[in-house]
């Protein structure tokens, strides 16, 4: 049986050059390409996001985001092949899929999506999904219940990452007025960040939070969770080509230029503010630059992409201190302040580089820059309004069903030992 399931390329970008072939024969070489690139998505979650998160916490909870972070993965896998795939990528309405393949039943191994087997894109994309609920996790670090946690995962990625992502990539209504997010933008990151803000919010401070001395308590990890992710983004950006080919290469390019340009401009920000450019800063430039590239890799040139890094580094500068102040928000790893300003950003600026005249693909037919910049920010309030209600709920049904925070005493002493009975470090 042959799935007729359109590949996001052709969904967001229905009139560009490399959406014109259609392939129904697997090609060895697309699926080869595409295990690599499954693999290195996962290598960014479970180890890339928990030691990133995990550093910038105190040490008394850095086992508990670790578990978090490997728990969360494994819950979104399950329930991704119960019924997310089918939700997100079956044939439906606007906003969810059908229920065809719950379970994966009607898939065959020899089954094909494009010119690769279903099941390598049924992992693809539950890569996305798991990544995307894990990003959460440092919104709201060392005050949170694990067990509100798990409700709160369930219920937000069934309400809010399967809408969002059918809306966009699986035939739904943002994907049918012509918005560019080529590996997530609005899905992954704005998606996660909105979720994420609403429950440091709901949530509220940590103790001592602006009083006394929250530092991270492990740099070295911070860094080589961000190397982790610098690495792994390469199968998040050129693997959502879906192919092993050119715009697979002007995705990967982009990634490498993106990111470098934002670290840059993050240090340089941080050197002009603070005098000395940090570890933590130039860490914090690199996942400001993949976040901003991540939904104009396939869309935009090059110089494009620098520009687009170089803009979502100054802007990732601003989100984790200024608006943090603004909002006066305990967003313990600067959740919002990184994935959603340079998601909301990188989303916009899409809008204007993937134009020929500035290097990118070009639009589709008959639709201009201020058109395009205008659907991609109906597509930002979509997103913004949508995972924003349903986190709400969610955070509020856990909370009845479980409380959300941790009491004084287990915080102050810590979720490792509170939540998980063990410690990371033993004297």
């Amino acid at each position: 049986m042959l799935k007729k399931c359109i590949l996001p390329l052709c969904l967001i970008f229905p009139t560009c050059a490399f959406a014109d072939v259609v392939i129904d024969h697997a090609d060895n070489a697309d699926n080869g390409f595409m295990m690599i690139c499954t693999a290195l998505v996962l290598f960014m979650s479970i180890p890339g996001i928990a030691l990133f998160y995990g550093g910038l916490l105190r040490s008394k909870n850095v086992l508990s985001m670790l578990s978090q972070v490997l728990v969360t993965f494994s819950l979104i896998s399950v329930l991704w092949i119960v019924y997310g795939y089918t939700l997100t990528f079956g044939e439906g309405n606007w906003f969810f899929g059908n229920f065809e393949h719950l379970l994966l039943v009607n898939i065959d191994i020899t089954d094909v999506t494009g010119s690769i087997y279903e099941l390598i894109w049924v992992a693809f994309q539950g890569s996305f999904a798991c990544i995307t609920c894990c990003l959460i996790l440092g919104a709201f670090a060392e005050r949170i219940r694990f067990s509100a946690v798990l409700i709160f995962m369930v219920l937000w990625f069934t309400f809010s990452y399967i809408p969002m992502a059918h809306m966009v990539w699986g035939g739904g209504i943002l994907g049918d007025e012509g918005a560019l997010d080529f590996a997530g933008g609005t899905v992954v990151h704005i998606n996660a960040a909105v979720a994420g803000l609403i429950g440091a919010y709901l949530l509220k401070n940590r103790i001592g939070f602006n009083r006394e001395p929250l530092k991270p308590f492990n740099l070295p990890y911070v860094y080589l969770g961000a190397a982790i992710l610098y690495i792994g983004w390469f199968g998040f950006n050129a693997g959502s080509s879906t192919h092993a080919d050119e715009v697979a290469g002007l995705a990967f390019i982009n990634t490498v230029a993106a990111t470098a340009a934002a670290v840059l401009s993050w240090s340089l920000a941080e050197w002009i503010l603070r005098g000395k450019p940090s570890c933590l800063g130039a860490a914090s430039g690199v996942i400001a630059g993949l976040v901003g590239i991540t939904p104009a890799a396939g869309f935009v040139g090059v110089g494009g992409a620098m520009l687009i890094g170089l803009i979502c580094g100054f802007a990732g500068v601003w989100g984790v201190s200024s608006l943090k102040r603004i909002l006066k928000i305990d967003d313990t790893c600067d959740v919002f302040g990184v994935h959603g300003v340079c998601g909301i950003v990188g989303c916009l600026l899409t809008g204007i580089f993937a134009s020929k005249s500035l290097g990118g693909v070009g639009y589709a037919d008959e639709i201009g820059m201020a058109t395009q910049v205008g659907i991609q920010l109906m597509s930002v309030i979509t997103c913004v309004i949508w995972t924003a209600v349903i986190a709400f709920i969610s955070y509020k049904i856990a909370d009845i069903c479980v409380g959300l925070r941790v009491s004084e005493e287990h915080e102050r002493e810590g979720l490792d030992i509170n939540s998980h009975g063990e410690s990371a470090f033993n004297s």
